[in-house]
């Protein structure tokens, strides 16, 4: 992957983005505090196929190799900063790959989207996180989002187009209504990561790049997982 800075990322300002990313995380998704460890944190989630996951910034190759080695429980997933082949070779059996992540960043502005035509949109939040739900004019689920301020960082969340519905200005749509309250909410910076499909939408809206993700989970024998 090609990140969109001219120089590599400073690892220590990565770390920092990771940690405000994580504060984010935890209450949109409403799991556990992170516990620090050594290497970076670890998480509780609490689902049948995501118990816990281990978030190293700046993963090293006898950190990643220990918990690899000694991880018995499936559902432990490890998220490590750094792309899929750098931390191929470290990995035990068990481990598979889910689809890479890339960390990206924005400034906060404030932000004015109209809603497409034959579209309704709806917001609320509750809890500290504030979810966007677009509609058909009939009520058919077409986009959603979720975004959760932590002071001067805010982590979008759970961004999600129907694929009947895409590429008609709804995930732009989500994304800037997302930005803007958490912009009114006093949140300079925004933060997520994203997907490889996610991260064309949003380098267009303007996010930049800042770091590779590998993400794994612990499964002796491979099947379909919940992110």
């Amino acid at each position: 992957m090609t990140l969109t800075a001219t120089t590599a990322p400073d690892r220590a300002t990565i770390g920092t983005l990771v940690r405000a990313w994580i504060d984010g995380w935890i209450v949109s998704r409403g799991t556990s505090d992170p516990i620090d460890r050594p290497w970076g944190w670890t998480i509780d989630a609490g689902q049948a196929d995501h118990v816990s996951r281990h978030v190293l910034p700046t993963p090293a190759e006898a950190d990643v190799r220990e918990l690899a080695a000694t991880t018995s429980a499936p559902g432990t997933w490890l998220k490590l900063f750094a792309d899929d082949d750098t931390v191929r070779p470290w990995l035990a059996e068990g481990w598979q790959f889910d689809q890479p992540g890339y960390l990206m960043t924005i400034p906060l502005t404030a932000e004015r989207p109209e809603v497409p035509a034959g579209y309704t949109l709806t917001t609320w939040t509750r809890g500290g996180v504030t979810r966007v739900l677009v509609r058909t004019a009939e009520g058919h689920f077409a986009a959603r989002g979720q975004i959760a301020p932590t002071g001067p960082t805010a982590v979008a969340d759970q961004i999600e187009t129907a694929p009947t519905h895409q590429r008609r200005g709804l995930g732009s749509l989500v994304m800037r209504t997302l930005q803007n309250t958490a912009y009114e909410s006093g949140a300079t910076e925004g933060i997520l990561v994203g997907t490889p499909e996610g991260q064309a939408l949003y380098s267009a809206l303007g996010w930049e790049t800042r770091s590779p993700m590998a993400s794994l989970y612990f499964r002796p024998t491979d099947r379909p997982t919940g992110r």
